[in-house]
């Protein structure tokens, strides 16, 4: 009689043991009795009928999933290599151990091929400037079809792209030709500032001759500082220029008097044939008479 007690109680303690269950913070667990489900346990420690219910623990964390990177064409024809994570976490523990076998690999399934679908409607300038309207483009699509299965898909982020080196080239000349674009764009305005201040700057000057000489003795001790051994002194070329042109026109007024002059003849009045072609150019003065030669016969 004591060693069929003793047998019970063995029995009666690996039957308890057999049926106390804990579940974690984290996970919800999903009784099943004689293969029908009953319940869903929550957080703590929980008991079960040995050898008829079994529970089967489902995580209600966040899984990070990997999607790997997958050859794609574009809208406008360009092959590109994209790969991409997904994130999604268990809402109905029920639906994910009863509506669907695998839930990570149908995830990872259809997470691909729409991920090819979205990214196959966008050009190649889409996908590298709009990535956050085809990351939240993709969750839209992914719902629907996730929410039978007791699953939420948050973010699906694009990891990488990967561009054909042909087309990297391409993408590096455009870049190179926008950025001379744009220098070229700001040097000119920099030069019409530039033009509107010197135009500014010479009417004041014309107002006021004497900033001409503050400005060129300005100029001249900027020279100086770098201890220079020559320097350049800025003339006044425009007056110069038409002193010249003045003097080429009295020599070019004078030479027709000294070619119709008759060679051999005697100079008419005191200050001959050369006080003529001097007067003439508007440039002689009368010779002392000493110089005069004296007249013939």
């Amino acid at each position: 009689m004591a060693a069929l007690i003793a047998i019970i109680l063995v029995l009666a303690v690996v039957a308890l043991l057999m049926s106390i269950r804990i579940v974690q913070q984290y996970d919800r667990g999903v009784l099943f009795r004689l293969g029908r489900v009953i319940g869903v346990r929550q957080p703590g420690l929980t008991f079960i009928v040995p050898l008829v219910d079994s529970l089967r623990s489902v995580s209600l964390r966040i899984v990070t999933m990997p999607i790997q990177g997958q050859g794609i064409i574009t809208k406008d024809n360009v092959s590109v290599d994209i790969s991409a994570v997904a994130y999604y976490r268990v809402i109905d523990p029920v639906k994910a151990v009863v509506e669907i076998e695998n839930v990570v690999d149908a995830i990872n399934q259809i997470a691909q091929t729409t991920l090819r679908k979205v990214v196959g409607r966008h050009t190649l300038d889409e996908i590298l400037s709009e990535t956050d309207r085809i990351n939240a483009a993709i969750p839209d699509i992914l719902d629907p079809l996730t929410k039978n299965w007791g699953v939420v898909v948050s973010p699906v982020e694009l990891k990488d792209i990967q561009l054909p080196d042909s087309m990297k080239r391409s993408m590096a000349g455009q870049a190179e030709a926008e950025r001379e674009k744009r220098a070229k764009i700001i040097a000119a305005e920099g030069e019409l500032l530039a033009v509107h201040s010197l135009s500014k700057a010479a009417d004041v000057m014309l107002q006021h001759p004497i900033t001409l000489q503050l400005r060129t003795l300005q100029t001249l001790g900027e020279i100086a500082v770098d201890k220079n051994s020559t320097v350049v002194f800025p003339a006044p070329l425009m007056t110069t220029l038409q002193e010249l042109g003045s003097f080429l026109s009295r020599e070019t007024a004078a030479r027709p008097v000294l070619d119709m002059a008759p060679r051999g003849a005697a100079p008419c009045g005191p200050e001959g044939a050369a006080g003529t072609a001097r007067a003439a150019a508007g440039l002689a003065t009368p010779l002392p008479e000493a110089a005069v030669p004296p007249p013939r016969g």
